[in-house]
């Protein structure tokens, strides 16, 4: 997928982008670069999108992160109609559309990290190994699974996502939001660090990790509420 030539990639070119547009672009090649150097992507699997307005500047399909330039900006609107550059988006679209339509959103990242992938095989739901659940809103759900990039993935993890900030995709990966692309890929590193902890513990033969009670997370997302306001 990786050797495959560049113009195949390619589509119709679309309006040039906005100041706005282009600063959102290199933030969001930056991040995704980051997904790829924290190893939470292999080769061009995973995507990153930000909202500017009504325009989500997306990564394309197909396209090592490296490789993309300034000039490569890729960006659809809510509908998902291209009107920037000329770069295919990622076949994995609907996921990112899907939030931005339901939620205020203005970043989404998703990933095929190992440690999060391998627990959403496992269980329906991570357990509460770690406070920084309350982080994401809460229990991190998994997502049963459907074939990437259709309709019916995205309403799986819409419904996962329910009240929360981050979810698995099962046999798949996460998906987690924010208001920046800072906070979304946040979240995303500490979902994946959450997985490590739950799946390192529970290998541990003979013995059971003690997990937290729904009451003491609540008592978590209390303080951090009251964290955010006197901060």
């Amino acid at each position: 997928m990786n050797d495959r030539p560049r113009d195949e990639h390619r589509t119709a070119r679309s309006r040039k982008a906005t100041d706005e547009e282009a600063d959102a672009w290199r933030d969001l090649v930056a991040t995704a670069r980051r997904t790829a150097a924290d190893g939470l992507v292999v080769g061009t699997s995973g995507n990153v999108s930000v909202r500017v307005g009504d325009t989500v500047p997306v990564t394309p399909s197909g396209v090592p992160y490296d490789r993309l330039t300034p000039d490569d900006v890729t960006g659809v609107d809510l509908d998902g109609r291209q009107v920037l550059g000329t770069l295919v988006p990622t076949s994995e679209l609907p996921l990112h559309l899907a939030v931005y339509r339901t939620t205020d959103a203005g970043a989404v990242v998703h990933t095929h990290a190992v440690h999060a992938t391998a627990v959403s095989t496992l269980v329906p739901e991570l357990p509460l190994i770690h406070y920084m659940a309350a982080a994401l809103g809460g229990p991190v759900r998994v997502a049963p699974y459907a074939p990437y990039g259709t309709e019916e993935l995205a309403g799986n993890m819409l419904r996962a996502l329910a009240g929360r900030t981050g979810c698995l995709l099962q046999n798949h990966g996460t998906v987690t939001c924010g208001a920046t692309l800072d906070q979304a890929f946040d979240r995303t590193a500490q979902l994946e660090w959450m997985c490590r902890v739950w799946l390192t513990a529970s290998s541990v033969p003979g013995l059971t990790p003690s997990l937290l009670t729904p009451g003491q997370l609540a008592e978590v997302q209390e303080r951090m509420r009251d964290y955010g306001r006197r901060h």
